[in-house]
């Protein structure tokens, strides 16, 4: 955990200029000055996400205290990929944007710009990073060309919801079967069996899924990778890291792998599997997702909390239980497990850049200054005070339940939330000293906000949060997580070629493998067709990664 501690001096410094930059109004933003003198900048980013109101209330609140407001654009009907190169071939591009997997090519195509010049001139974008962390974005030309947005800690880690991978069951499963403690695959599985036996339907006659898997496009981390934690190791995504020997190893290739998909396999057969599962698409995903019908599934929980389980909410699903926890899943009893792990994860692959076509960067990085001010952050992330949270005696932030029903409503969001969330943000604590940053981290409303049916699931299992469901890690080390060099990798290299070949062929055959008649048959079909792709390239790169990776961290040591 990285302790972020600033002295009164340089607080007072960051607070008196946090709002004063971007609200000088004389000069013409990326867009143009509104007839009320607010900045009018854009946004697009490469991921799907919701649209807010033009008349977003948080937002002119924001604009009033920065003098700017930005109108943002989320993916839809394309890949990343495509909607970058898209951009790219026009040759016109707003003022920010976030290519996710595809940020290289804008850096490629010389649309971004360079930022290191101004990050000194901006305290709350400066302090944003350590030295390292900033000369870890250094790209190939010295130059640092994006700022990631998520995960960065400030003073105490406050942590209780797992925002990362898990093994998910509803808590309605769970009570049923009298809240059994579930460790490995197996148990978790026949346990999902059982309950779907004995209860088919929901309570309106729906059909209950057993299991679904997502693996529409660049999300069917859903389906493949879970060999790397079932095998006890934490999320680098791409390959795992034996820390004994400081070797990378192929997580595709391992026993544990083989044996989740066998797994799979003989669930399938079962009808424990969706036969949807290899051809929906995400919003079909999240619109099962929505309707209670999944008992359980492998996912991110960023990637369908706000979704789904707000329609569960709002729909008064919760009260049937069909909320998810995550379980402490491996592959067999005893292991120790690394679903979730302590400290920020830096993702130098991608992040928030300013592009050439953007006629002011430096009002657009007083902007992304500002919202890192706290009296901005408070905005972004708890609302109005009075109207979205209140304030104890003991000066702790909190919830009504009218106030978490609202935050939880779709429509209120569009009108009432702006919580510009692929702009640059904090986790951990509030520079108060008592708050947290965002209000899935102060404990207690955190706790209170929570359905009936999970506190009822947290407290027979003697937890309070998500996190306590799964247990805590140290932070694995100086080289996590490995998926930020891999996913920044292209065929211009031996190694990058067969990246990409494995993704094809992963993408071809895991489904396959799934389905098979003859698991065995299936399996070995895959495996020759993987080694085709020459993964020991990739491997052999992503070792000479690893090293170097270990060797700059020595240096700040």
């Amino acid at each position: 955990m990285r302790q972020k501690l600033v002295s009164a001096l340089l607080l007072a410094s960051m607070v008196g200029t946090a709002l004063t930059g971007c609200g000088s109004k004389a000069s013409a933003a990326g867009g143009a000055v509104n007839k009320d003198g607010i900045k009018e900048f854009t946004a697009f980013f490469a991921v799907p996400g919701n649209e807010i109101n033009d008349d977003n209330e948080i937002q002119q609140l924001i604009a009033e205290k920065t003098g700017c407001k930005v109108k943002e654009t989320w993916l839809t009907g394309q890949t990343n990929e495509e909607a970058i190169g898209t951009l790219i071939a026009g040759g016109e591009y707003p003022d920010f944007v976030d290519g996710g997997d595809a940020t290289v090519q804008l850096y490629e195509a010389g649309a971004l710009v360079p930022l290191d010049d101004y990050i000194d001139k901006y305290p709350n974008i400066k302090e944003f990073f350590t030295d390292q962390e900033w000369d870890s974005l250094r790209q190939s030309d010295g130059h640092i060309y994006w700022i990631p947005q998520f995960s960065n800690i400030y003073g105490e880690e406050r942590e209780c919801t797992h925002n990362d991978e898990a093994f998910w069951i509803q808590t309605r499963v769970l009570k049923w079967a009298g809240y059994p403690e579930i460790h490995t695959l197996d148990q978790y599985f026949d346990l999902i069996e059982k309950y779907y036996e004995s209860n088919p339907t929901m309570e309106d006659g729906t059909a209950n899924i057993p299991y679904t898997i997502l693996c529409d496009d660049w999300r069917y981390f859903c389906l493949e990778n879970a060999g790397e934690f079932l095998d006890g190791y934490p999320n680098d995504g791409s390959v795992i890291v034996d820390t004994d020997n400081n070797k990378i190893v192929d997580y595709n290739t391992t026993p544990t792998t083989k044996k989740y998909f066998e797994k799979l396999n003989e669930e399938y057969k079962k009808g424990i599997v969706d036969p949807e599962s290899f051809t929906q698409t995400y919003d079909e995903y999240i619109a099962k997702l929505s309707t209670g019908r999944v008992l359980g599934m492998v996912d991110q929980w960023w990637d369908f909390s706000s979704n789904a389980e707000d329609a569960i909410k709002t729909a008064g699903l919760d009260k049937a239980g069909c909320n998810y926890v995550p379980l402490p899943i491996t592959i067999d009893e005893g292991m120790k497990n690394q679903w979730h792990n302590s400290g920020g994860v830096l993702n130098v692959s991608s992040g928030l850049g300013i592009t050439t076509s953007c006629k002011d960067v430096e009002g657009a990085l007083q902007f992304v200054n500002d919202l890192l001010g706290q009296e901005v952050h408070d905005l972004r992330f708890w609302g109005v005070k009075g109207e979205d949270y209140e304030v104890g005696d003991d000066g702790m932030y909190y919830r009504t339940p009218e106030e978490r029903a609202n935050v939880a409503d779709t429509a209120y969001k569009a009108s009432h939330s702006c919580p510009y969330s692929y702009f640059p943000q904090w986790l951990g604590t509030s520079r108060d000293g008592k708050n947290a940053m965002k209000p899935e981290g102060q404990e207690q409303e955190f706790y209170d906000g929570l359905p009936d049916t999970v506190k009822e699931c947290f407290d027979a299992y003697g937890v309070k949060t998500y996190v306590e469901m799964l247990g805590t890690n140290p932070a694995p080390g100086p080289w996590y997580p490995m998926y930020t060099y891999s996913s920044t990798m292209t065929t211009a290299t031996p190694g990058g070629t067969a990246w990409a070949l494995m993704d094809e062929i992963k993408h071809q055959y895991l489904p396959k493998v799934v389905m098979a008649d003859n698991f065995e048959t299936g399996w070995d079909e895959y495996m020759k067709a993987y080694e085709s792709c020459k993964p020991e390239d990739f491997i052999s790169e992503m070792q000479t990664e690893l090293e170097r990776r270990i060797e700059v961290a020595k240096k700040y040591e």
